[in-house]
């Protein structure tokens, strides 16, 4: 039993969540919350990355479990393993962390919506991004030759340092971006500007990735394109990162590369046999067979061999397709009294229980329908809740509602 869930709730799972399920809640929701794509919600940023840099640390994990976040906070996994939440991100998108971002400029990540079929398939997608590339006119110089000069007021460094006195023999120190060169350490006299940049030294273009999806390629795979993310001067251009996000298939759930689906079949085929057809993700058809006799149980498992999904670069390499059997049973009273009776005699004879005869004090009771969900309704709209002591007694008397007939 954890003690609060607080961080599981951020990432929308569940507190005994696997480490993939982790995985992917993280993967979506800090591409959806990034400060570039959305720069309001830093704060949920960092909480998000706050949240997976615990769960995803088993050690962390537990202490987490066992003392909620003020036991994180006392100290007792040692201190942060990361330094910030864009580190996070970028050990988890291949980024390399911060001294691979001081290197070269930011990876652009991408999210590609992908269906099962492209994944068993394979198919190529094109995907249309603007991106920053350095200005041709300029050659990312900002303006004409020898008209970019060191900003006196920084001395080039973009930053400026003001010493603030808060009390006697107190003083403080900040450190705010330039306003006079905006952080460039630059600055060119308007008239020099280049007129195609206007002196930002990159343009937005336009760029058409084709996307190749191999077969067999999993959720949340990554497909690097090196070299094609933003330019800026003076800096190797970053990578663009495409993230496949898988939609949900109405027949199939796939488990590394297995598919697993479910088949609803009636009670006399279960008992009799029956053929049934079944649509593959590559569109064929194929034929499975239950011989009478066999009687498939409500849950049972059987497995197709080699029906599975692709095995990532060796596809024709297949894995299973399992079939959970859901076994549909007649409503009431679909046959007349005397003909069950004649059913009996052809079905397994009854297990020996004790005798009613031999029960000195009991009494007897019927059965009634009961709906779960209109029970979670019904606590949901607040019926189940009262404020007064002759309205709790009340509920104590009725107890569960059963629908009736």
């Amino acid at each position: 039993m954890v003690k609060e869930t607080a961080y599981y709730d951020v990432l929308g799972v569940k507190p005994d969540a696997s480490a993939d399920e982790l995985k992917k809640a993280y993967r979506k929701l800090a591409l959806k919350y990034h400060p570039d794509k959305n720069p309001n919600e830093g704060e949920k940023f960092k909480q998000i990355s706050q949240a997976y840099e615990v769960l995803s640390d088993s050690k962390k994990r537990e202490l987490y479990d066992r003392g909620g976040e003020q036991a994180i906070k006392d100290g007792g996994t040692g201190g942060s393993s990361f330094g910030s939440p864009m580190d996070i991100f970028d050990m988890f998108f291949g980024g390399g962390g911060r001294m691979h971002r001081e290197r070269t400029g930011k990876n652009v990540i991408h999210q590609l919506s992908v269906t099962l079929e492209d994944l068993y398939n394979g198919c190529t997608r094109k995907l249309a991004l603007q991106k920053n590339v350095i200005c041709d006119k300029c050659e990312g110089r900002g303006g004409r030759k020898g008209a970019v000069e060191c900003c006196p007021s920084c001395r080039g460094t973009g930053m400026q340092v003001r010493i603030h006195q808060i009390g006697p023999g107190m003083v403080q120190q900040i450190q705010s971006i330039c306003t006079g060169c905006h952080g460039q350490g630059q600055r060119i006299n308007p008239k020099d500007k280049c007129k195609t940049c206007n002196a930002r030294k990159i343009v937005r273009e336009k760029k058409i990735l084709e996307v190749n999806i191999d077969k067999g390629m999993k959720d949340g795979q990554k497909i690097t394109f090196a070299g094609e993310g933003d330019q800026e001067p003076g800096l190797e251009p970053g990578d663009i990162i495409i993230v496949l996000d898988q939609k949900e298939h109405p027949v199939y759930t796939r488990q590394e590369e297995d598919l697993l689906m479910q088949m609803d079949i009636q009670l006399v085929e279960s008992l009799c046999g029956f053929k049934k057809l079944i649509t593959t993700l590559d569109n064929r058809t194929i034929v499975i067979t239950s011989h009478p006799g066999q009687a498939i149980k409500p849950g049972d498992l059987k497995c197709l061999l080699n029906e599975g999904m692709p095995t990532y670069r060796r596809p024709y390499e297949k894995g299973r397709l399992i079939i959970q059997f859901k076994v549909v049973f007649p409503d009431k009273n679909f046959v007349p009294l005397d003909k069950l009776k004649q059913l009996e005699k052809l079905l397994p004879k009854r297990q020996k229980t004790e005798s009613i005869e031999d029960v000195e004090i009991m009494e007897e009771a019927d059965l009634e329908d009961f709906d779960m969900s209109q029970e979670r309704r019904r606590h949901y709209n607040g019926e189940a809740y009262h404020d007064d002591d002759d309205d709790e007694d009340d509920h104590q008397r009725r107890g569960v509602q059963c629908q009736t007939s």
